[in-house]
Parts: structure tokens; sequence; C-alpha cells
């Protein structure tokens, strides 16, 4: 299904839009940020705070970092107490991932992950492959969503297409 290239390509993708995305967020004042918006998380700062809680409980059960601060979906929304404390913590995670990516076996892509799910209250067992795929489409999504709100609000970012990401 995938391979190790995916995986890098992605993680590099990853990068490059969360930091396409903080760049847009920068002209903005942290009430903007923050104002609800009607997206599923609410604000830019509340959907971008649940893309890191997301990153951050992926990662811890892929490689064993460090968890989230918020134990849950509902809470994730407050993972980090403002932009300045946001986009360090998007940053060192997005080193995290491409350091993960970048040593990855391949070998680890066979077989399942089994965790215990607080969104299902119950273990869970996938194929590690499709898990990978979820994480990075988690971010593809909410990445989205944020992109289309900065929009609305005339600070649209820059391309988001993946074949035409700087090498």
């Amino acid at each position: 299904m995938i391979d190790i290239e995916y995986i890098r390509t992605m993680a590099r993708y990853s990068t490059w839009q969360n930091t396409n995305v903080i760049t847009a967020g920068e002209a903005l004042e942290d009430d903007e940020r923050c104002e609800q918006r009607g997206a599923f998380f609410g604000s830019i700062q509340g959907t971008l705070n649940h893309l890191l809680w997301g990153d951050r409980i992926w990662m811890a059960r892929f490689a064993d970092t460090e968890k989230p601060r918020m134990g849950s979906i509902p809470e994730s929304i407050g993972e980090t107490d403002g932009w300045a404390e946001y986009c360090l913590a998007r940053a060192a995670m997005d080193v995290q991932i491409s350091d993960w990516a970048g040593s990855l076996d391949p070998a680890w892509l066979e077989g399942e992950l089994t965790w215990f799910s607080g969104a299902m209250n119950r273990t869970v067992s996938k194929p590690k492959q499709t898990l990978v795929v979820h994480f990075f489409n988690h971010g593809t999504h909410h990445r989205g969503q944020v992109h289309a709100m900065l929009t609305a609000i005339g600070k649209m970012p820059a391309d988001t297409d993946l074949p035409f990401m700087p090498e």
C-alpha cells in the first residue's frame, strides 16, 4: 500500500503546509485567530491546536514520543496557550515527524498497531500502513479547513499542491 518514500514525502509536505498556514496566520491578530468561524473545532487557533494534538497522539503511538498535553479530542483545541507557543510546538513536532520518517525501518510498516482509543473507549488494532495514511490525511484535512477560514478573511495561504512542493 505505502512505502518509506511515501512517508518521507508526506512528512516534507506536512512541514511545508504547516509553515504555509502559519505564515498566513501571522498576518492576523490573536483575537482573529481565536474567532469562532463555524469550523468543527471553531477557530483557526482551535483547529491548528487540534491538528497538533492529533500529530502528538499518533507520534506517541508510532514512536513512543511524548503524548499531547490535553487528554481528549474535545480538549485538543487548548493544546497550546497562544500563537507563539503554538508556532514553537508546531515546528518541534514537524522536526519529530521528519526525524521519524527519515529513520523509519520499512519493516515497521508490517503488521498492526494496537492502542487504547479514548474516542472509542476501547482497545483498537489496525494495520500500521492504514494508520500512517490516516495520520497524514488528518493533517491535510484540518489544514484545508484552516486554509478555507484564512481565505474567507482575505489571508489566503500560498500554493498547496503536492507537485509544486519545493525540493
